[in-house]
């Protein structure tokens, strides 16, 4: 998700613009937070292992 389609419920602009502190903050940390952790990929990799384990398993 990112801040351009986001309003802030302080001053009403668009948080992209960042017009108040609560905007550029939540602004900041959507941008730091924007990469994917470490268990967001892990759980997705090993979801992905799984299922391919299964179909090869029904498959023969």
């Amino acid at each position: 998700m990112c801040c351009e389609h986001l309003i802030c419920a302080n001053c009403a602009g668009p948080v992209s613009e960042g017009r108040c502190s609560v905007c550029r903050s939540h602004k900041e940390q959507m941008h730091r937070s924007g990469a994917m952790s470490f268990s967001t990929m892990a759980a997705i990799l090993l979801t992905m292992l799984v299922a391919v384990a299964f179909l090869t398993a029904t498959l023969h």
